[in-house]
This record gives structure tokens, C-alpha cells and sequence, in this order.
């Protein structure tokens, strides 16, 4: 008999691409989760992967069996959900793509608030493969994140939104709709490292002669806005992003856009589009101005 935590390693390494990560997202060991792989090859009776010095490699059993796998844990996870909704109010475990705008989830908490509904809802803030990744494995019900056409989960658009500028108010060029890159030389830029466009970002500068000194790296959309606004440097950032002080000129021949919506785990469905919770999330984005984005029929 195969267990479930045998099983949880597995997947593990298959979507952390290595023992040591896959060990950390379970909690364990590296040696604990090596022995438990070479458990479950023993009882398979196959290898599962090739390891080398840089990465591991799936064997053909491996490719064979990880569908099964994730089926059944999303079965597992599924089943205790049930068991656990028999005693406790509904809760909807929600994924939030970290470069999602802070003020779009301070003012869906507060429409939760004031709802009185009976769901609870749980926030877990990831990058993008994090929360595809946590959805495959039925941790998630519904992550708010980019749309890609190769998702093989359920996916309904909610808007569509370009890339700008952002630069304080008093810079010499905020009284400019359009920028060229070139312009730019010799400006200081605030790095935000978790954005999904910064290598195409960076090949844009370079393409044009720009090679800027960066006195700031970040991870927070919020921490760059405010850098941004003291005239630290300027960045490049979707859209949806405002603040005080802060001017988002185009940047020209910059036509990068990125689809946001809502990706349904394959065990919650579509049929979690009526939940009160989520309701109330696409509502609020339907409803906030349209300030440089297209939204879902526009």
C-alpha cells in the first residue's frame, strides 16, 4: 500500500524541481524525503528520477504515475475539506498573485467585513507558479492571478491591463504622456523583483543604450510606489498602480499587456464563481475606474 505522504514527497519534487526545495515545502528533511522516495521506487518496483549533479529528471514511470498522484491528492484534500465543512463555517482559500494592487485586497476585505455573509476566507499571497502550483495540488480553491492561454485549469478574464512608468510627480519628464527609453539614460531605476516583466523590462532599456544604476531592489509594490514618489528612481509597473505624487506616463513601442482573473482548482470548479466570496471580489474589480485597462467585453 502506497502512503499519502509518499506520494505528497513526490509531487513535491516534481513541482520544486529538486530534493532540498521539495524537503522545505514539506516540512521535513532532505534525508527524510529521500527515504521516503526510495520507498515508494521499492514499492513500485521502478525508479521515478534521474538525479544529477544540477537537476533531477523524471523517469517514464514517473511521467505515468504523477497524474494519478494528483488526482488522488486533490481526492484527499477534497475529502477532508468535507469532513471539516460538517463543523465549521464555509471557507474559500484564496491565492493572491503578490503584484496584485494592496488597495484592490485592503477594499475586498472590507466589503467581506461588512457583508455579514457566513464564508470565511483565507488569503495566501504567492508568485504566479506558486499558485498554479498550490491549485494542482488542491491546497488552493481559486487564486486572483495572470491568465496564461496554457493554463489547463479553469480560467474566467476579469480585465486586461498595460505597463507604464511610475515617477514622481516633480521628475523632469512627469508633464510627459509618452516617454521614449532612450530618454531615460542615465536615470536610477527601483528594481521590483517580482515582477512577471522584468526580463523583458530589462531587455527593453538595453535594446536602447540604457544601463541604469539600481539603488533599490524590491519585492513590495507599495515600497517602490513610495521610493518612486521621494525621487528615488523610477520603475515600470502594470497599470492598476496609483499613488499620490506619482505620474504613470507610456513608455514608447511598450505594448506589454497582462490578462488578471480568477483560476478555478479542478476539484472547487466554476461552480465556485457563485460563492458569496467570490462574488464580492469580482465585483469589485468590475467596479473599480478604468484608469488604463480594458475590462472583461470592452
Amino acid at each position: 500500500m502506497v502512503d499519502r505522504y509518499l506520494l505528497r514527497y513526490f509531487l513535491a519534487v516534481i513541482d520544486q524541481g529538486n530534493f532540498s526545495k521539495a524537503a522545505a515545502s514539506c516540512n521535513v528533511s532532505q534525508p527524510t524525503l529521500s527515504a521516503g522516495i526510495a520507498k515508494l521506487e521499492t514499492l513500485l518496483g521502478r525508479p521515478l528520477f534521474i538525479r544529477t549533479n544540477r537537476r533531477v529528471e523524471l523517469t517514464a514511470a514517473a511521467v505515468d504515475l504523477a497524474g494519478h498522484a494528483r488526482r488522488i491528492e486533490a481526492e484527499f484534500a477534497a475529502a477532508e475539506r468535507a469532513v471539516q465543512s460538517a463543523a465549521a463555517p464555509a471557507t474559500v482559500r484564496l491565492g493572491v498573485l503578490g503584484s496584485i494592487p494592496a488597495a484592490w485586497i485592503e477594499d475586498y476585505a472590507a466589503r467581506l467585513r461588512d457583508s455579514g455573509g457566513g464564508e470565511r476566507v483565507e488569503l495566501v499571497e504567492g508568485r504566479e507558479r506558486e499558485l498554479a502550483e498550490r491549485l494542482a495540488r488542491g491546497n488552493l480553491d481559486v487564486a486572483l492571478t495572470i491568465l496564461r492561454g496554457d493554463s489547463r485549469l479553469p480560467a474566467e478574464r476579469l480585465l486586461t491591463e498595460g505597463y507604464a512608468l511610475a515617477m514622481a510627480a516633480t521628475h523632469r519628464l512627469a508633464d510627459r504622456d509618452m516617454i521614449d527609453g532612450a530618454e531615460l539614460a542615465g536615470e536610477p531605476m527601483i528594481v521590483r523583483r517580482h515582477c512577471e516583466l522584468l526580463s523583458d523590462t530589462s531587455r527593453y532599456f538595453t535594446a536602447r543604450g540604457v544601463r541604469p544604476f539600481f539603488p533599490a531592489r524590491v519585492t513590495s509594490d507599495d515600497r517602490a510606489l513610495r521610493l518612486v514618489r521621494a525621487g528615488l528612481g523610477v520603475t515600470v509597473m502594470p497599470d492598476s498602480f496609483r499613488a499620490p505624487g506619482v505620474v504613470r506616463p507610456r513608455l514608447t513601442d511598450f505594448d506589454f499587456t497582462r490578462d488578471i482573473g480568477l483560476l478555478f482548482g479542478e476539484h472547487a470548479g466554476r461552480a465556485l464563481r457563485d460563492r458569496p466570496a467570490i462574488r464580492i471580489l469580482v465585483d469589485l474589480i468590475e467596479s473599480r475606474p478604468v484608469d488604463g485597462f480594458a475590462r472583461r467585453g470592452v
